[in-house]
């Protein structure tokens, strides 16, 4: 029968007794499943982590536009990580890059929740920010 439509005959379910099987043309029964996956992967949302790297010392002007794409950064959906890097004499101070980061939490509180909180790695201070839900 599937012959003489110019079909495919398809076995559904083999494990059924008598097997199932129905009449299809599987090459665009693969194509649509095909399709059908790709458009979910598309409308998918990935959360990236996007950085910011900053000194202590830091002018205000700077701190206003990175702070302006963190911002930006978050309302779109991604985590933001910021980075302070201490070199040379910096190290002496790095309460300094404490109060900076205490401020950029304290600036993005309203769009943003602390998701890893200060860590010390060597030279760099870092805290992570996710969206509010």
């Amino acid at each position: 029968m599937a012959e003489d439509v110019g079909l495919d005959l398809v076995e559904v379910s083999p494990d059924a007794n008598p097997p199932v099987c129905k009449i299809m043309d599987y090459g665009k029964f693969k194509y649509d499943k095909e399709k059908k996956a790709k458009i979910s992967r598309k409308h998918q949302k990935t959360s990236d982590l996007k950085e910011l790297k900053m000194r202590p010392k830091i002018d205000e002007h700077d701190y206003q536009v990175k702070l302006r794409n963190a911002q930006r950064f978050i309302q779109s959906g991604d985590r933001v990580k910021f980075t302070i890097r201490c070199r040379g004499r910096e190290l002496a101070f790095k309460d300094r890059g404490v109060k900076l980061l205490e401020r950029v939490m304290g600036d993005l509180s309203e769009v943003s929740k602390l998701e890893q909180n200060l860590k010390e790695e060597g030279r760099n201070l870092t805290i992570t920010l996710a969206p509010k839900k």
